[in-house]
């Protein structure tokens, strides 16, 4: 069974940094590629960013360009998003995901990840 567990939110204040981390069992991370999403209350879940399965392809929505970045160790089987100058629009449930080959054509839907983590908040208060 695969299951994705993120770690890693919480509370901080704006400006602050908080490292997410996904980490997946059941299954080897390494051919997959991983996207983190995120919904505020109200709005749809969107893709904040996403890594290739060798990591030589990244991709960052562009709010969150230059504050946030994603990265991968295969060895470890986890994901992770290094979230810095957070603001409080940054609010909202972190997700992880993973894309099985044969990829996705379309990677910043979400319809395209099989396999989702049960979310992990994410609070920057002003």
């Amino acid at each position: 069974q695969v299951q994705l567990v993120e770690s890693g939110g919480g509370l901080v204040q704006a400006g602050g940094s908080l490292r997410l981390s996904c980490a997946a069992s059941g299954r080897t991370f390494s051919n997959d590629a991983v996207g983190w999403f995120r919904q505020a209350p109200g709005k749809e879940r969107e893709v904040v960013a996403r890594i290739s399965w060798s990591a030589g392809s990244t991709y960052y929505a562009e709010a969150v360009k230059g504050r946030f970045t994603i990265s991968r160790d295969n060895a470890k089987n986890t994901v992770y998003l290094q979230m810095n100058s957070l603001k409080p629009k940054d609010t909202a449930v972190y997700y992880c995901a993973a894309d099985l080959p044969p990829f996705t054509m379309f990677p910043r839907n979400q319809r395209g990840y099989e396999y989702w983590g049960q979310g992990t908040q994410v609070t920057a208060s002003s």
